[in-house]
């Protein structure tokens, strides 16, 4: 009642509206950053738009608000569009334009910016702009789930966010925001992957992002799987501005403006209030989490630009041991269950980055410095009886820091393009670790503490050529890289990684691609710092290797460029090679899946390989006559070899098909309805070893099941599906604006089949039950574990 009482109060306050809204920004040359005049502005299917001044600079006024979908074009440039750009009446729209020169012919060249095919990366290419992440249905604001919609993404029916693409894991990924390296995008995120339940970026401040999921430029390193290039916004030049966006778990406020005439920032801070909606609950668990986030951008001068970024979470993690008012025998079970697995955890994480651009004619230098720092604590005691150490069964801290420098230098001529750049890191790994629970399968106790360093080096070149009138592309490039980790590591040409990409024009909107090449990616801090008992860095000396993947794709492209329309297909092929795997268990990490804690945390040797391929259909629909849709199609086969069986078996990837289908469609009056049905193979599983669970001595110290790796992923989850709904409502008055949406995931209440738990059997009091015709053991249960639940959120963002 409070909430519907507080959307009234803000109506009412709404006495009075502005009819028209302003559009007004800089359009510039993207080789030298210089104003592009008399260029054209125009907002499509309207009788609205202006042109640019001497400097590039350009206003439209007695704009209706709304959505529009918006063009800058000039004789001998390609053209850009930017889709669904938000008019209101609170504060003008900052919306910039950067064109390139066309070397073809001096003609406009009409080409979204949207579905512009990047000349060093022509293929696997999918873009999503600041609209789009904020109307998700199911998204709930965060660019994790909302990218689970593209061709290739696969998703869990659990409220984890990791990103799992084209058959790879989830640590396969890496982030760039404004060209920053940003290693940790998720609260809880677990270490050694980059998975956890929320996001940190605050969509608010988002202007686009592109994920590339093939073909990988070569100015970027350490990833197999996808880059993630995300944009902010740029602070506003004209005055400040301010939005609050309070959700069902959250607040965050944001802020924007000027700090000076050639300075302008935007940041913004979140707070969740979990732990008091959990404790209210009575749930067993009490999260928090909080972040922040600023950017600031300096034009120095006309060919010199700075920018700056931070970003930053704190998480926590505790127990609720009130007891329920009032609970069944099997929901106490469950919670004490729950108790005695779930650890104490504390987590936070930053990341702070400046980026120097310099202009000149033909190109610019980029130079990039940051720093990253990750510290991720847990604890278990037996029983949670804290306080004595001969109940610890765990207790877990490490920190991972990394220090970077790169420099790039983009050299733009007539039909080519040549990039070149060095980057160094050093980073530093520290590790506390006890830890009683591997007892039963290492034989022995984890107790030691480690400090280890890392110096990592790079050099690439790549460059692009059009041919035959820009009908065909190519594209290419070479990097090297190499770190002091191990002997063959520290050799960069035992990792040189060469790539080739082609593009050939077979009619005006429709293309064939292809690419090849060979990338490879760092095993994760908690592989390499990993050391024993005798205080040996047992991986380090096993000379772990850098994974290698080595990569297949082939596609079409066809676009409408008139209707905002794109139709792509893609096959792909992904050999894996030295691949880490666990020497306790004699399983390749592929296998292992993804959890809260830490992954690599152990003894591993790089002898592990894989495959990935298979098939990715997508059909996309911009914002056209108020409806938008994106419909895509995977089929996938993800394969990984184990010390311990013989062949390929199914990686803890392996969702064979995934089918996603986004729609919307705008209404009269501001209002907006949108939709998402997901439909996703079952991935495998590794099942529990009941007769080694059920001994006492392990329950006691694990107070959890023992997986059987004998049968490694031999069991296969049912396949799930969901449907995500979301109603949004906007109203626009004089100085502000006020937006509500009603969002409802997993509509009809899907229960996804999972892992079945492996519980002890208690009696009234709660206590264990011994196993009668056996007293070393337990008596042992399995009960269905299933996952989804309808889940309506109801939020307010309003801006001022």
């Amino acid at each position: 009642m409070r909430f519907i009482s507080l959307f009234g109060i803000l109506f009412l306050l709404s006495l009075t509206s502005m009819s028209q809204g302003i559009l007004r920004g800089k359009i510039t040359n993207s080789i030298n950053n210089q104003g592009i005049p008399f260029a054209n502005v125009i907002l499509l299917n309207t009788d609205l738009g202006a042109i640019s001044d001497e400097e590039g600079n350009y206003e439209i006024v007695n704009v209706p608000p709304g959505l529009y979908n918006v063009r800058a074009s000039y004789v001998g440039y390609k053209s850009s569009t930017s889709y669904e750009i938000q008019v209101s009446l609170a504060k003008p729209v900052q919306l910039d334009f950067s064109l390139t020169e066309d070397a073809s012919e001096l003609s406009e060249v009409v080409v979204s910016s949207e579905f512009t095919r990047s000349e060093e990366t022509p293929l696997s290419v999918r873009k999503l702009n600041t609209n789009e992440i904020e109307r998700y249905p199911g998204g709930n604001r965060d660019i994790s789930r909302v990218i689970q919609s593209l061709p290739g993404v696969a998703s869990t029916p659990s409220f984890r966010n990791d990103i799992l693409i084209r058959g790879g894991a989830p640590n396969e990924n890496r982030f760039f925001v404004d060209e920053i390296e940003v290693p940790v995008i998720n609260h809880f995120s677990t270490q050694g992957s980059s998975g956890g339940p929320v996001g940190i970026l605050n969509v608010n401040l988002i202007k686009s992002v592109d994920l590339i999921t093939g073909g990988f430029p070569a100015n970027r390193m350490n990833g197999l799987s996808s880059f993630f290039e995300i944009q902010l916004k740029e602070g506003r030049r004209d005055r400040m501005a301010t939005q609050l966006t309070v959700g069902a778990s959250e607040l965050t406020l944001s802020n924007e403006g000027p700090l000076s005439k050639k300075t302008t920032y935007s940041l913004s801070a979140r707070r969740s209030y979990l732990q008091g909606l959990f404790r209210l609950l009575q749930l067993p668990f009490l999260p928090t989490f909080n972040d922040f986030q600023l950017k600031t951008t300096t034009k120095i001068n006309e060919k010199t630009e700075l920018t700056f970024i931070g970003l930053g979470a704190i998480d926590q993690f505790a127990l609720n041991e009130d007891v329920p008012d009032e609970e069944t025998l099997e929901e106490k079970e469950n919670r004490l269950y729950l108790l005695n697995v779930l650890p104490v955890q504390s987590q936070w994480n930053y990341t702070t980055g400046a980026k120097l651009k310099r202009f000149r004619d033909n190109g610019f230098w980029t130079f990039v410095l940051s720093r990253n720092m990750l510290n991720n604590e847990s604890y278990k005691y037996a029983g949670n009886q804290e306080g004595d150490e001969k109940n610890l069964l765990f207790n877990y801290r490490s920190q991972e820091s990394e220090n970077k420098f790169r420099a790039e230098n983009s050299i733009f001529g007539k039909g080519y393009s040549l990039k070149y750049g060095v980057n160094l890191e050093y980073s530093r790994y520290l590790i506390d670790n006890f830890d009683r629970a591997v007892l039963s399968q290492a034989g022995g106790t984890i107790d030691f503490q480690a400090t280890s360093k890392y110096t990592s080096y790079g050099a690439f070149l790549s460059g692009t050529r059009n041919w035959l009138g820009d009908r065909l592309l190519l594209s290419g490039g070479i990097r090297m890289d190499g770190s002091d980790f191990a002997k063959t590591a520290s050799n960069p040409f035992n990792q040189l990684s060469p790539r080739v990409s082609v593009s050939y024009q077979l009619k005006s909107n429709l293309f064939a691609t292809a690419n090849a090449g060979i990338y490879y990616q760092r095993p994760a801090y908690t592989i390499l710092g990993y050391q024993n008992s005798t205080g040996a860095f047992v991986n380090q000396d096993s000379d772990v290797r850098f994974i290698r993947n080595a990569q297949l794709i082939g596609g079409i492209e066809y676009l409408v460029p008139d209707k905002a329309r794109r139709y792509t297909a893609e096959a792909f092929y992904k050999r894996y090679s030295y691949y880490p795997t666990s020497i306790r268990n004699g399983i390749s990490l592929a296998n292992l899946g993804a959890d809260f804690g830490a992954i690599g945390n152990e003894p591993v040797l790089s002898n592990s390989i894989g495959r990935a391929y298979g098939l990715e259909f997508l059909a996309q629909q911009r914002l056209y006559n108020n409806f938008y849709g994106i419909a895509s199609l995977t089929l996938v086969r993800s394969e990984f070899t184990n010390p311990n069986s013989n062949g390929m078996i199914p990686s803890s990837w392996d969702n064979q098909f995934i089918v996603s289908m986004t729609a919307g469609k705008r209404f009269g009056k501001n209002w907006e309805l949108g939709g998402r049905w997901r439909f996703l193979g079952g991935t495998p599983y590794t099942p529990a070893d009941i007769n080694a669970s059920s001994l006492r001595e392990n329950w006691d110290l694990r107070n959890a099941a023992i997986l059987d790796f004998s049968q490694i992923n031999g069991v296969r989850l049912k396949p799930f599906h969901q449907l995500d709904l979301r109603i949004d409502k906007r109203y626009f008055y004089d100085r502000w604006n006020l937006n509500w949406y009603f969002d409802i995931q997993n509509a009809y209440n899907f229960q996804a089949e999972q892992a079945p738990l492996i519980l002890p059997v208690r009696d009234a009091q709660g206590n264990l039950t011994v196993n009668s015709t056996d007293p070393s053991r337990y008596q042992l249960k399995s009960i269905l574990n299933p996952a989804g639940s309808l889940l309506p959120t109801v939020g307010l963002i309003v801006e001022f």
